[in-house]
Order: structure tokens, then sequence, then C-alpha cells
């Protein structure tokens, strides 16, 4: 927990507790996280030490004050009773107006930056959420994740007025069936500024790390999108491209590890998708940089730009690497003893950004072309490529596939 707790005055007068996780870097756009039905448990303190690596001062508000606070429950059957017991008395009125002297409270904090205020939510919050930015004008953007009863108030979307709102469903929630979702996402069609997505195959929480049905591919999708959404509305805008530039320089210019680390989140990792190298964690990320990587590469190494696509947190980046393979490369040919070949091979690159920080690379690239080219690989029989891969990306005019012997049979002996 890298947060603290703070006081709130309520719009009566009275005082509850709120938990603050401060942005990276000392301050950023604020945000007021909803909890779900079991309070300001763990899982909500690290959603907002998650959002603080975002760049967002976030603010947790213990909606459960008037009931009980200081609520912080787990997930046994037991501590879900409790929870459902709190979540059937709990006031939705009040909570909006604890959100709104929580985002009063908020602004009025040195951690907070800028005009323009967010609110995200899940469950109980996910609607909670969808409320504040229907009713409360200084939402400038707010997210819901599978929120509870949202088609029983479909009216309130009157009030948005073309502010942002994305709401994140999954597909197999019982307590959003099919019937409900409909009415939801109909009513969302006409109303400008607000954004649906519908998760496959997935159940109720399954953003929730360690829960029975967090699915890590829509948690990583569906946070993509509530980052997108904050970025556009609130900020904060980092240089990803120069981000990712600094990174590169220190791998192959400067050879630094330690400057090429501190471009990095606190436990980074890097996969090369088809030799399975890397690291996850610092320790061991560094020790694959220090020793397989950065000082490993031939001295000719060069990597040539094609394409870059950047979104909220992540770069897409297409580049052609050569090089001489005039010494044994660990992270692409391990075990493979130097054979002086010339290699030329498209590669792609999924890099994911934490606020400024990188925090993931997924490299890919064709391995049986870079074992063509090496020698260890004959293409004869085999639809595989050398060298003509890297030369087709760069000129398109090249012929295409000459790989298909079936190609003949399907030209137009009119032609």
């Amino acid at each position: 927990m890298n947060g603290r707790y703070v006081s709130v005055n309520a719009h009566d007068g009275r005082q509850f507790q709120a938990y603050l996780a401060t942005a990276i870097g000392g301050s950023g756009p604020g945000v007021v996280l909803c909890q779900e039905i079991f309070g300001i448990n763990q899982a909500m303190r690290d959603v907002a030490d998650f959002l603080a690596e975002e760049g967002y001062s976030v603010l947790v508000p213990d909606l459960y004050w008037r009931q009980k606070p200081g609520v912080d429950l787990g997930y046994s059957e037991e501590d879900f009773q409790q929870a459902f017991g709190f979540y059937q008395a709990f006031d939705e009125n009040a909570g909006v107006d604890d959100i709104s002297a929580s985002l009063n409270a908020l602004r009025q904090l040195p951690e907070c930056t800028g005009s323009a205020q967010g609110v995200v939510g899940y469950c109980l919050g996910g609607k909670l959420a969808y409320l504040a930015a229907c009713r409360l004008p200084e939402v400038a953007c707010a997210v819901g994740y599978y929120g509870v009863g949202i088609e029983k108030a479909l009216g309130e979307l009157e009030g948005l007025q073309g502010r942002r709102l994305v709401l994140h469903a999954a597909e197999l929630d019982q307590f959003c069936p099919a019937e409900a979702r409909a009415e939801i996402f109909a009513a969302a069609l006409k109303t400008p500024g607000v954004e649906t997505y519908l998760y496959p195959g997935v159940d109720h929480a399954f953003a929730r790390p360690n829960g029975h049905h967090f699915n890590k591919p829509a948690a990583l999708m569906a946070h993509e999108r509530t980052v997108a959404a904050l970025r556009r509305t609130l900020g904060p805008d980092y240089d990803l491209s120069a981000l990712w530039e600094e990174h590169i320089r220190h791998e192959f210019e400067t050879r630094d590890v330690p400057a090429t680390m501190a471009t990095m989140v606190a436990e980074p990792y890097v996969n090369h998708i088809p030799t399975m190298t890397g690291g996850v964690g610092y320790a061991q990320l560094s020790r694959f940089y220090q020793h397989h990587f950065v000082h490993g590469n031939p001295q000719d190494m060069a990597l040539t730009p094609i394409s870059r696509t950047v979104g909220a947190t992540q770069i897409v980046d297409e580049f052609i690497m050569t090089f001489t393979h005039d010494s044994e490369i660990d992270w692409m040919l391990p075990g493979v003893a130097a054979t002086g070949h010339k290699v030329q091979i498209p590669m792609l690159g999924v890099v994911k950004f934490r606020g400024p920080k990188l925090c993931h690379e997924h490299i890919y690239w064709d391995q049986a072309s870079v074992l063509v080219q090496v020698g260890l690989l004959k293409p004869a029989g085999l639809p595989i490529a050398g060298a003509e891969t890297a030369r087709k990306l760069l000129d398109e005019s090249l012929p295409s596939n000459s790989l298909m012997p079936n190609w003949a049979n399907s030209a137009d002996p009119r032609a």
C-alpha cells in the first residue's frame, strides 16, 4: 500500500475517511474511485495505487461510513453476506453526495492538478460512477465496470450533457443479464459521449486480480480503454514515442543497462515471443539485459523504422532489424554459434507504458526466416522465406504469393 487515509468533509458537516493514492511524480489529475460492495479493501487500494502509477491522484471514499465506517471485507461466503447486507441498505443518493464531497476534497489537495476530474467504479461503484457522470457537472469523465442496476436508471442519461462515460459489461454477468444489458446499450447508442464495451465469455468482477472470475485479457483491454478515456479528457499527456526512443537509445547506442532500466516501472517485463527470452521483474530483467542482451548484440545491429502507432498507453512499432551474426545472440538464437551470415528480419514490438514508464515489451518476429538466413533451416519445399520478407516489406512491388503453388491456378486465362 502506497497511499494514506485523509478526512473528507461531507455535505452535511460530518466527516468520513478516504484512501488517497498520489500520482507518480507527486501530482496529477484527480480521480475518485468507487468501491465494490466489499468496502475499501485491499483490491480497491491496489486499483487506486495502479491508477496512481498511470499518473492520477486517486481518492477512494468510504461509501459505507453512514452504516459502519472502515468496512474492509474479503471474498469469503461470510464476508459476501456482510457485504450484501451493506449493499442492500445503501443509499445511492447519499453515495453520489459523498462522491461530490470527495471530488471537492480532491480538488483542494496539492496532489491534484487541473480542473477536470474523473470517477471510476466497480460493481456498486460502477453504477455510482454512472450516476455521478449524469448528475455532477464537475465529472468530466466516468468509467463504470459491470455496474449493477444501471438499466433501472436510464432516464439519468439526460443529465450527461455530452460528458464522457465508459461502461464495461461482462457477457456472463448474472447481475446484469442480457436483457438489462441490451436496454443499457440501446440507450447509450442514443446518447452522445457514451462508450459501451462487452467482454465475451467473462463474468462479473472479471477485472479483479486474483478473483474467482478474473480474466486477464479482458481486464487488460478494459484498463486500456479506461485509461484512454481518462487521458483524452483529463490528461496527463505523456510523449510515449520520446520515452520509447530513449529506452531504445540506451539499449542499442549507449548500451547502458542502468539507464535502460531507469526508463521502466519498478517491476517490468520483456518477452521475445518466438524464443521466450527476456525477464519478469527488475532483478531478472536487469540480469537479462546485462548478460544476455545489451552487451551481447552484434556491433552492426541496426533498426530501420517502418511504422509506429501510438495509443493512450502503448506503442506498436514495426521495424526491420539487420545485423551480422558474428557472435552468439542469446535472446534471438540461443545456443547457436556465430555463422557470419547477414540477417534482415521484419519485427513488431508492442510496448506498454504505465504513466511515464515502460511497463512491458512483447517483441515478435519470424524465427523461421532467421533460421533460414543463418543457414540452419533449408527453405526448399517449405512455405518459409529468408531476407526476402524484409525486402518485400520495404518494396511492395516485389512479387506476392511466390510461396503459393496454387497461385497460378486462379489466374484469369483471358488476362
